[in-house]
């Protein structure tokens, strides 16, 4: 767990600010488990089309086509 006061304006002010995307961004990448399934994904080497549907299905995610 990350040991931040988070809760600073000079820090984090610029977080009421954001989009709900944006917010919802900041969130997901500070998550420990998504963290280590990007690094798994990314390690495996070219990924295919399934292991990209069952990643973004997991985290809620939409990729452009």
């Amino acid at each position: 767990m990350l040991d931040i006061e988070w809760w600073h304006d000079a820090a984090y002010g610029y977080i009421w600010k954001l989009a709900a995307s944006g917010f919802a961004w900041e969130y997901l990448r500070r998550n420990d488990e998504y963290r280590h399934d990007c690094q798994t994904l990314a390690l495996t080497g070219r990924q295919d089309t399934k292991q990209l549907k069952l990643f973004a299905h997991r985290w809620g995610l939409l990729f452009p086509k």
